[in-house]
């Protein structure tokens, strides 16, 4: 089965229209103002329309209230809601229960043991996103552009996951290789500058997953 591919922190219909040609299968839309890649509702709706029927839309939050996921949703209407936070298990089953989406967990890896403590998901999370930890004290969760030991990954089995952090289209194939995800997710692996996608990047980055 071919690797899903998502490219994460869209923020314009040029960035966005770039990963649709591109071949991509996922597009991340950030909905954090904490990040230079948060969009608001207003481009969320635009971004939305543009996608629909083109590419799945992905809606990424942390930690958010109901309210304003509620009006995430009515925005972008996405077709998946992939949490960033600090959610636990029981507000993860909470948000799919009440919204009807499938949602992504994004979980923060730096050891083996981070890896164990993800089990705590499976089961109510559909698919579980290992990113790189973030430092003690980050204004943001992800999108950092750090890698962690892929390794810890390779007994993941056929669980549906994915992998995130630090990614580009150099080190793609041999992340691939290590941790041998069905799925990657990229951010700052495929921009020109913090928080801003560049097209070349994009398409280099998927051509290279494709090209396994």
């Amino acid at each position: 089965m071919p690797t899903l591919v998502k490219i994460c922190g869209l923020s314009s219909p040029d960035t966005l229209m770039a990963a649709i040609a591109a071949g991509a299968d996922m597009a991340g839309f950030v909905f954090f103002e904490k990040s230079p890649r948060h969009i608001d509702l207003e481009t969320a709706r635009t971004l939305g329309l543009i996608a629909q029927g083109r590419i799945a839309r992905v809606a990424l939050t942390v930690d958010a209230a109901d309210a304003a996921l509620d009006e995430i949703v009515a925005a972008l209407a996405p077709e998946m809601l992939q949490l960033h936070g600090r959610e636990s298990p029981e507000r993860v089953g909470a948000v799919k229960a009440r919204l009807g989406l499938p949602v992504i967990k994004a979980v923060g890896v730096a050891t083996a043991g981070d890896v164990e403590a993800a089990k705590a998901y499976e089961g109510v999370a559909d698919v579980l996103l290992f990113d790189a930890k973030p430092a003690p004290g980050a204004a943001v969760p992800g999108g950092a552009g750090v890698a962690f030991d892929w390794d810890l990954l390779r007994n993941m089995g056929a669980r549906r996951w994915m992998l995130s952090g630090g990614l580009d289209a150099e080190n793609v194939k041999e992340a691939l290789r290590r941790a041998g995800a069905p799925a990657v997710d990229v951010s700052s692996g495929v921009e020109r500058e913090r928080g801003v996608k560049d097209a070349g990047k994009i398409r280099a980055f998927v051509e290279a997953v494709r090209s396994l």
